[in-house]
């Protein structure tokens, strides 16, 4: 699993790049120019749009859950087929917010999260409790890429199956989650050690299955009890009224299959977010932004597959409070001024097909 990385990066183009073609990402010193431009170009782009950012979630939010609906009515396959990829793209893009609500102050941006959360995070099961307090982790200085990563594994090290397997586990997340809210929640009121159990290995949204969460403290401990208890309603209130014909399993596998997708495309964009190069050591800044991807390249399937702002996962690592709509500018503002020897145009890539090749490839030289 901890193969030896290559001492330096491979002049191939990253579509065709051998799986040999590896940073070596301990001991990369810091970038300090790209650092510095990053900061200093971006100091006016930090204020988040409220106009943008409640417009953009309430209408995707809208699309996705107007698709669903057509989707349970439809009188045909076809229609029902047609309306359940729209369901899927715009409950997926309104879904992603729960990324800006982990990082963005929330008084720039009154009641969002409550209204977030209320819309979409419990109905899709994914309150931001479980990203809250965890996602941030994914960023502190010395735990990137380490084993307190909760957000990290050596994916490029390790066997070809481990990524059918990545992806086979997010089908199952919707019937996972109403199991965590619908069954486990409950118990755990009563019964001391499954709660202990359920707070350090099932409330959050991790890919590292040795992270444990601490209990939450102070002021996230209320958004986290109302969150998880909303959730738990709701639940309940679904699993009975399947169970009783209120909901037909129809409109019930519907749901669960439309959650599934939106789960399945978040879970490929995972996948090249990031090289997954690191064998577990602490790593620079500049070693994290070269581990993390940007797919800068216009087109209009990066817009569906990496909506708001996560195709440019590589800055985002660099200026993780900048908002979603200002990234554009900052990643032109930025290239622009730094020269092509600059770390920063090493961590663009053209297209998802190339990185998946290259992970896939990392895999079969694994052993």
């Amino acid at each position: 699993m901890t193969k030896s990385l290559a001492l330096k990066i491979d002049d191939a183009e990253p579509e065709t790049a051998p799986a040999s073609a590896r940073i070596k990402l301990s001991g990369v010193p810091d970038d300090r120019a790209m650092l510095r431009a990053a900061a200093e170009l971006t100091r006016d782009l930090h204020t988040p749009n409220r106009r943008i950012y409640w417009t953009d979630m309430l209408l995707s939010a809208g699309i996705g859950y107007g698709a669903l609906a057509a989707t349970i009515l439809a009188p045909s396959w076809p229609l029902a087929l047609l309306a359940g990829v729209v369901a899927v793209l715009a409950l997926y893009r309104a879904s992603l917010f729960i990324h800006e609500i982990t990082h963005l102050k929330h008084s720039l941006l009154p009641n969002f999260r409550l209204v977030w959360n209320l819309i979409l995070g419990v109905p899709l099961l994914v309150p931001s409790f479980m990203y809250e307090g965890v996602h941030t982790m994914h960023h502190a200085r010395t735990r990137y890429g380490t084993v307190e990563d909760p957000e990290y594994l050596p994916l490029a090290l390790m066997k070809p199956w481990t990524l059918p397997m990545f992806l086979l586990v997010s089908l199952l997340l919707p019937v996972a989650m109403l199991i965590r809210f619908g069954v486990l929640t409950p118990l755990s009121l009563v019964i001391p050690p499954l709660r202990r159990l359920v707070v350090a290995k099932y409330s959050g949204l991790q890919i590292n299955p040795k992270f444990s969460r601490r209990a939450p403290e102070g002021e996230f401990r209320k958004q986290w009890y109302w969150q998880e208890a909303g959730a738990s309603i709701f639940s309940i209130a679904l699993i009975t009224a399947v169970a009783t014909g209120v909901v037909p399993l129809r409109a019930f596998g519907i749901y669960l299959a439309v959650v599934a997708g939106v789960a399945v495309i978040n879970q490929v964009r995972t996948l090249v977010a990031h090289l997954w190069e690191n064998d577990g050591e602490p790593l620079t800044v500049t070693a994290q932004y070269l581990d993390s991807v940007n797919v800068p390249t216009p087109g209009f399937l990066a817009y569906l597959w990496a909506p708001v702002g996560l195709r440019y996962h590589a800055l985002h690592h660099l200026l993780p409070s900048l908002p979603y709509h200002a990234l554009d500018e900052a990643h032109r503002r930025i290239s622009g001024a730094l020269e092509e020897a600059s770390a920063y145009h090493k961590a663009n890539y053209p297209t998802l097909r190339g990185l998946m090749h290259r992970l896939a490839q990392s895999t079969m030289g694994a052993r």
